[in-house]
């Protein structure tokens, strides 16, 4: 990858940026892909149906509502995303299985770690905007992430390519 988001920033300053208050758990720092979003809270039974299908070089952004109580994804979930094609997942909430998600190819953005399991009851939104940190984040966006923050653009920027 040869695109910073700080250099792509200042060549987008109509972009909606969020900055690195999430911490890197996968195999990638870096990544960028189409967004897919979803708005749950302390239940991870839509990531886990979102995740099963086809990621063709997506990203998940989900709106946990930044709760750190439970996780609403772990290493079987990062590892069914990598499988199904997806470039990354961005958590704002907390993830769990440290270990096993740092050996997944993949970029996995959450604010922090807890041990504790998510409900399973099919509870929340898919596909619907999300307001993280004052940006907007709409599904069909596009999203970089790299060491220095997010950015999202309504396309991909010119030479980009899905999935990083």
């Amino acid at each position: 990858m040869d695109w910073r988001t700080t250099d792509l920033s200042d060549a987008h300053p109509e972009a909606e940026t969020l900055p690195m208050v999430f911490r890197s758990f996968g195999g990638r720092s870096r990544f960028q892909g189409r967004v897919r979003t979803l708005k749950v809270f302390e239940d991870n039974a839509l990531v886990r149906k979102v995740l099963e299908q086809e990621g063709q070089g997506q990203v998940l952004v989900v709106d946990g509502e930044g709760s750190l109580r439970t996780a609403l994804l772990g290493g079987n979930l990062a590892r069914l995303a990598w499988e199904r094609g997806w470039a990354g997942v961005v958590v704002h909430g907390a993830v769990r299985d440290t270990a096993e998600l740092k050996e997944v190819p993949i970029g996995l953005l959450a604010l922090a770690a807890t041990p504790r399991k998510s409900a399973k009851e099919g509870k929340g939104e898919v596909d619907v905007p999300l307001s993280l940190f004052g940006a907007r984040v709409l599904p069909g966006s596009y999203l970089l992430a790299d060491e220095d923050g997010l950015l999202l653009l309504p396309a991909p920027p010119s030479g980009g390519q899905s999935g990083g």
